[in-house]
C-alpha cells in the first residue's frame, strides 16, 4: 500500500489530522490497533476549549456537537465552604468551554472520514515504523493475520503516551521532561442529573475534589486519592461520603447521588517529549506530551499539534517548501510548554501535598482568594482555560 501520509492511531489527534488532510486533498491511511468499537466506545472526558469547538464546527464535523453538547461560561473554584464564579465569557472577550465526550467526538471523526472514502484499518496489529532517516519511510503491521506495509511520504505518531512511535525514535535524540504528582484521581459516572450548571473545582483539607457532568442526565465526579490507591477499597457509599465531604458548601448545596455505573483511578503525570520530530515522523498528542487532567487540556493540545502539522504539510504538498514542517516542533512547544505551566498550577493551587504544612496550605488559600477577587488574575485564568490562541 502506498499514502501520502501515514497516520499511526485512532485517537482525536489522529483522526483530526486525517480530517484535515481530506481537506487539503492530501491522502492519508490511519492505522489502529483496537477495533473501532474499543475506540469509540473508550470513555475519556472532554472539555473543549473554543478554538477546538470551532475547528470542529468549521471543518464540517461540528453538527452533532453543538445539538448534545453542553455550553458552559464559567466555572467555579470552591474553597472555605464557598463557590466563587470564574466568567469565562465575560473576562475573555466572549469565548466559552463545551462539555462533550471524547469518544462521542471520535465517532462524529470515524462517521466522516468512513463517509468520506477514507480509510482507517482497525486492528492492526504489532505496527512498527521504518526508515525514519530516510526517503522511504513505512508503517509495518499485521491485518487478519497477515503482514501488510504502508508506504508513505511522512508519519505522524498520533499513538499516545504508550505506543510505539516515540520510542521509534533513536537513543540520544529526545530530551524527555516529566513530572510525577504524588498523588490520583478516582473519578466515577453516576446516574445523577447534575446540581450545578458548571464545574466545580474544589479545594479541600481532605484533598481535591471536582465536580463536572457527563450529559444533562449523568455527573463526573473526581477525588484526589493516593497515587497506588486500591478502588477495591472505595465502595459506593464511601465515595458518595468523601465527595459530600468535600464538595458541600455552607449554603447548603451538594452533589445529587446516584448509582455510581464506572469508576477508576487515574494517575498525575506531566511530560513533554523534544523535539516532537525525527526525520519523517512527526510526534502529536499524547505521543509527545502529557498533562494532568486539572486543566482539561489533554484532547485540546491534541487537536492543536494536528492543526499545525495539517498547515505545515499542505505548505510542502502544495509547494515543496518545508520552512513549516522544519518548524514544527518549534511551533507546537511554545504552546505545549504554556498549556504545562498552566495545568501545573492548576494543580498545585488545588491539591494537597503530602509535605505541605500550615504555611503551604495558607499560601494555597490566599492565592485562591486573590484569584477570585482580582479581576486581573481571573483573567488570566480564564484566558488558559478557555484556551490560548491556535498560533
Amino acid at each position: 500500500m502506498r499514502t501520502q501520509v501515514g497516520i499511526v492511531g485512532a485517537g482525536p489527534a489522529g483522526l483530526v489530522l486525517a480530517h484535515l488532510l481530506h481537506l487539503e486533498g492530501i491522502e492519508s491511511v490511519v492505522v489502529e490497533a483496537r477495533s473501532r468499537q474499543y475506540v469509540e466506545e473508550r470513555v475519556r472526558a472532554g472539555v473543549l476549549e473554543q478554538g477546538t469547538v470551532d475547528l470542529l464546527i468549521e471543518t464540517g464535523v461540528g453538527e452533532r456537537l453543538k445539538r448534545e453538547s453542553l455550553l458552559h461560561h464559567g466555572i467555579e473554584l470552591s474553597f472555605d465552604g464557598r463557590r466563587h464564579r470564574i466568567d469565562l465569557t465575560g473576562l475573555t472577550g466572549g469565548r466559552s468551554i463545551t462539555v462533550y465526550a471524547q469518544h462521542e467526538i471520535i465517532k462524529d471523526l470515524i462517521q466522516a472520514r468512513l463517509e468520506s472514502g477514507g480509510r482507517i484499518l482497525f486492528d492492526a496489529a504489532g505496527a512498527a515504523v521504518h526508515g525514519l532517516d530516510g526517503p522511504s519511510p513505512e508503517i509495518r503491521f499485521r491485518q487478519d493475520g497477515e503482514p501488510r506495509t504502508l508506504d508513505c511520504d511522512f508519519i505522524a505518531g498520533c499513538d499516545g503516551s504508550h505506543g510505539i512511535c516515540r520510542p521509534s525514535i533513536p537513543d540520544g535524540v529526545l530530551t524527555v521532561y516529566e513530572r510525577i504528582y504524588p498523588f490520583a484521581w478516582l473519578g466515577i459516572l453516576a446516574d445523577a442529573p447534575p446540581s450545578s450548571e458548571e464545574l466545580i473545582y474544589t479545594h479541600h483539607e481532605r484533598g481535591f475534589a471536582l465536580f463536572s457532568m457527563r450529559s444533562p442526565k449523568v455527573t463526573r465526579l473526581y477525588l484526589q486519592c493516593a497515587p497506588d490507591e486500591d478502588i477495591g477499597n472505595w465502595p459506593d457509599a464511601r465515595i458518595w461520603e468523601e465527595l459530600h465531604a468535600r464538595l458541600s458548601t455552607r449554603d447548603g448545596w451538594t452533589p445529587t447521588q446516584g448509582p455510581i455505573f464506572q469508576k477508576g483511578i487515574t494517575g498525575m503525570h506531566s511530560m513533554v517529549a523534544e523535539p516532537m520530530q525525527f526525520g519523517s515522523l512527526f510526534l502529536a498528542g499524547d505521543a509527545a506530551h502529557i498533562v494532568p487532567p486539572t486543566g482539561a487540556k489533554g484532547l485540546n493540545l491534541a487537536v492543536a499539534d494536528v492543526r499545525v502539522l495539517a498547515r505545515a504539510l499542505a505548505e510542502y504538498y502544495a509547494s515543496g517548501r518545508r520552512g513549516l514542517l522544519d518548524r514544527y516542533s518549534e511551533t507546537c512547544l511554545r504552546r505545549v510548554w504554556k498549556v504545562q505551566r498552566f495545568s501545573w498550577w492548576m494543580t498545585s493551587l488545588l491539591h494537597r501535598f503530602d509535605g505541605d504544612n500550615g504555611f503551604d496550605r495558607r499560601r494555597q488559600l490566599a492565592e485562591l482568594d486573590y484569584v477570585t477577587s482580582s479581576r486581573a488574575a481571573a483573567a488570566a485564568l480564564a484566558e488558559n482555560y478557555a484556551g490560548l490562541p491556535m498560533d
